[in-house]
């Protein structure tokens, strides 16, 4: 679910941040040029570099024909593109907020639904120095509950590389490293696809697409039934990183990077917004840069933030109070120990397509990008209009994070850095221009 992480560092001033934006323009860097223009040009277009695009490989055919099998499913009935739909850029169209899987389609998923388009560019999990600008994963760090984390600001996301932090993986608290990996998680998740490998491998053997795929997957996979389910998930991991759906860059701010559209003038409100340090300070996690490899940006850093989203008491789980998702140091047996630094910490997902998801947060909890701007503007401010007031009248404010891993949350970068009484960083209109310019993400 989009969250838009923040974290404190540096500031270099609103019009040199703008500037530093489009990499290897000397003129930019000196004169702040780069700002979008008066009438929503790009006065630095840049040339993206997109994936080549061919035909499906006949194994990322037979991943294709998987990925819409819901006989692989413990009830026969739910496929992966259920939850992930096409037709909604690979995330859920449902506005609940988790979805209903299980044997029976009865039970609840313990998370909202990530999208799968761009996950190919996620590097592994690790713990290291914070560096925004690479998508390669640094070595873990062996004593991870004694390091330091530091801030970050979207005026220099690059600036605190010493800070060292939780960063890339798969689903929310990076627990799956690959895509194969990613996909045995909800298939065989009781409460999800609630399917076995001897089931997914029955059907595989005995699919319309077995023929081909033994073929392709050769004779010692024919001969181990785990071999070939191996090939399967394999398969399917093809169809996501070859069909050019789950990885477009073709959205009206791509095209406005490279200089073929405009914004409206509130687009372009909101894209200063989204980059001002002092307002939504989005950029500081969700980067917008175009990088020397010349890819698009992904808008997030692949690292993981605690902002203290309200308890979402739609979720049955929800109802035992001493029951607690504390994502990223969950990920472990002992994280709540080794990794407590990190407790109550989610990925910072992709913003890419946004505009399209039904809820957001990794609970759910949020129904409509309005309701996020406004916590994220509003969160310490009027705390009574996100979390519960208890009948002596105390606001249960971070009612989702156990009291001892509160020192873990954002409180001191913008829009997190304001008090009681004070104004917040954004203003309604801030907000709204901030949410017509994630509009401009949406994959065409």
């Amino acid at each position: 679910m989009p969250d838009f992480h923040h974290r404190m560092r540096p500031v270099l001033g609103r019009i040199t941040l703008l500037a530093l934006l489009w990499t290897g323009s000397a003129l930019a860097q000196q004169t702040g040029s780069c700002l979008p223009a008066e009438d929503g040009s790009n006065p630095c277009p840049v040339s993206l570099r997109r994936p080549d695009v061919h035909p499906l490989s006949q194994m990322a055919e037979i991943g294709k024909q998987i990925f819409h099998d819901p006989l692989i499913s413990g009830s026969g009935r739910l496929s992966c593109a259920s939850c992930h739909e096409p037709g909604n850029h690979y995330a859920s169209s449902a506005a609940t907020p988790v979805f209903l899987g299980g044997a029976h389609l009865d039970l609840q998923g313990r998370r909202s639904i990530p999208t799968l388009t761009y996950a190919e560019r996620s590097p592994n999990f690790s713990i290291g120095p914070d560096n925004p600008t690479s998508e390669a994963a640094p070595a873990i760090v062996a004593n991870a509950a004694a390091t330091q984390r530091g801030g970050k600001n979207a005026a220099n996301p690059g600036a605190a590389s010493a800070n060292m932090v939780p960063q890339g993986g798969l689903f929310w608290d990076g627990r799956a490293d690959t895509l194969q990996e990613q996909a045995l998680g909800p298939l065989y998740d009781p409460a999800e696809m609630a399917s076995t490998p001897e089931k997914v491998t029955e059907r595989v053997i005995h699919a319309p697409y077995s023929d081909t795929l033994k073929q392709l997957a050769g004779a010692s996979a024919n001969a181990s039934s785990s071999l070939l389910l191996a090939e399967a998930i394999f398969a399917m991991a093809r169809y996501q990183i070859e069909d050019p759906a789950f990885h477009r860059y073709n959205s009206k701010f791509d095209g406005w990077l490279e200089g073929h559209e405009k914004f409206s003038p509130l687009e372009r409100e909101g894209y200063l917004a989204f980059n001002d340090p002092a307002k939504g300070n989005c950029a500081a996690c969700h980067v917008d840069t175009v990088a020397s490899t010349r890819l698009p940006p992904l808008f997030t850093d692949h690292q993981y933030e605690a902002l203290g989203a309200p308890r979402n008491m739609a979720l049955k789980a929800n109802h035992n109070p001493s029951s607690y998702d504390l994502g990223v140091c969950d990920r472990q047996p002992d994280g709540r120990t080794a990794l407590s630094l990190y407790c109550g910490m989610f990925t910072t997902p992709t913003l890419r397509n946004v505009a399209t998801r039904k809820v957001f947060f990794h609970n759910g909890v949020f129904r409509s990008l309005e309701d996020v701007l406004d916590f994220y503007a509003l969160r310490d401010l009027e705390p009574k209009r996100f979390y519960p007031v208890s009948k002596t009248g105390h606001v249960e404010a971070y009612n989702d994070l156990p009291a001892q891993y509160r020192a873990n949350l954002d409180t001191t970068d913008a829009p997190f850095d304001r008090k009681p009484g004070e104004q917040p960083a954004m203003t309604p209109h801030d907000r709204e221009a901030i949410i017509a310019f994630l509009k401009t993400l949406t994959d065409r």
